[in-house]
């Protein structure tokens, strides 16, 4: 389906709502004369993009540099093979002797792990270390292997004792003979976008309501091997709300589902409590701004890969600039960024006004990436926009949070 057909559904759907996304343009911006490439006005002139990407680079370069000094590194390609780093919010060390830190970051980071809540600890006879919401294992027999790590079946063991009754096969879920039980709903596009069963396991429960251990209200939650799902619709503002109900999407803010902090739990079942520890020396403290960021976008796939140094640590699908309003392919860097934004526009006979773009980052004039609630054809290969990277609202927010003024992005086929 077309731009213009989505954005037809929007207006219509708006309207019922009485929300005004399609008005009528004042003359001066409707004669406004933009580049075929852009669905914002740039906010910065050539000039000062380029002063302010510089700026930023030599902050973040000097920032870099001192962190690295406090381990005799000069860039991280010179990192020592065994890291080992201190996550100051919880107090603990994340090594890669065990290859625990790079399955941390590949594999979801903070947002799917939380932060270390214990050192390495020999259980069962295996090195384990807790984060606050998995257990990671070190397999040696599988040195080399993405089965290096594997995830503790803490789903199982916090719930040990519980009996769930089985789910039913149904139209829109998948079932899964191996536990009985279904998943379906945001929770399966959750499931299947941040690691499936490698990282959740099978669904051992069908959603239930319960008292959230999080904040303590009833929400609806659903159990897995490795992971409790915890869903939270406040998250997802009540316009965009309206809008994927209306034109029926499936939208996703970044946490509309959160995980529950099952490896606090299972460290308290065994009677684990681990104090935290000082800053070993030459342990830098982690920051995604420790490495060298960058965005990789592909033209061709329509995905995009965030990179720390040469650790992939971020994907996410995309959809770019249809004919004649084609993204431009090229070295750029992110250069403005502003959380929410109103994007007009005229050109080849066509004018837009919508409100409340989420998650704006500026990479060359006025291409951006951003978060887009009026289709959600990302990674389909159905390229939507006039020259713009749109992205689910989740995962704009993730790149939004990560990523600075001066993040390099490249745009390529």
């Amino acid at each position: 389906m077309s731009f213009r057909s989505y954005r037809s559904q929007l207006v219509a759907a708006s309207a019922a709502l009485l929300l005004t996304l399609a008005i009528a343009l004042p003359a001066d911006l409707a004669a406004l004369q933009r580049s075929p490439a852009a669905d914002f006005a740039p906010p910065l002139s050539a000039a000062e993009e380029r002063a302010a990407v510089t700026a930023a680079r030599a902050a973040d370069a000097a920032r870099r540099a001192v962190a690295l000094q406090q381990q005799g590194a000069q860039d991280a390609a010179t990192l020592p093979t065994v890291q080992n780093m201190y996550f100051a919010p919880s107090g603990f060390h994340v090594s890669e002797r065990t290859g625990f830190l790079s399955f941390w970051r590949k594999n979801g980071g903070v947002l799917i792990f939380g932060y270390p809540i214990s050192g390495e600890m020999v259980e069962d006879g295996r090195i384990v270390q807790y984060f606050e919401r998995a257990r990671f294992e070190y397999h040696p027999e599988n040195i080399g292997t993405e089965d290096q790590v594997m995830l503790g079946l803490l789903g199982n063991e916090v719930t040990g004792g519980r009996d769930f009754p089985d789910g039913q096969p149904d139209a829109g879920r998948i079932y899964f003979p191996e536990t009985r039980q279904t998943l379906g709903g945001k929770f399966l596009k959750f499931w299947e976008k941040r690691g499936g069963l490698r990282v959740f396991g099978f669904p051992i429960s069908e959603p239930l309501e319960e008292i959230s251990p999080i904040d303590g209200q009833v929400r609806i939650a659903q159990y897995f091997e490795r992971a409790r799902f915890e869903y939270h619709p406040e998250d997802m503002g009540a316009f965009y709300r309206q809008m994927e109900q209306a034109n029926g999407l499936t939208l996703a803010t970044l946490h509309e589902v959160q995980l529950g902090d099952l490896g606090r739990q299972a460290l308290q079942l065994r009677g684990y409590a681990p104090q935290s520890v000082g800053q070993m020396l030459g342990a830098p403290v982690w920051s995604p701004a420790l490495f060298v960021r960058r965005i990789e976008v592909n033209l061709s796939t329509q995905m995009l890969t965030a990179f720390e140094g040469d650790v992939p640590v971020y994907r996410a699908p995309v959809a770019t600039g249809r004919d004649g309003f084609n993204t431009p392919a090229g070295s750029f860097a992110i250069y403005y960024k502003l959380p929410m934004q109103t994007m007009t526009g005229s050109a080849g006979g066509e004018s837009w006004y919508v409100p409340d773009i989420p998650w704006v980052q500026y990479v060359v004039g006025g291409v951006a990436l951003h978060g887009t609630y009026w289709h959600d054809a990302w990674g389909t290969g159905v390229r939507m926009s006039h020259g713009c990277i749109n992205l689910n609202i989740d995962d704009a927010e993730w790149l939004y949070e990560w990523a600075d003024v001066g993040t390099r992005v490249d745009i390529t086929y």
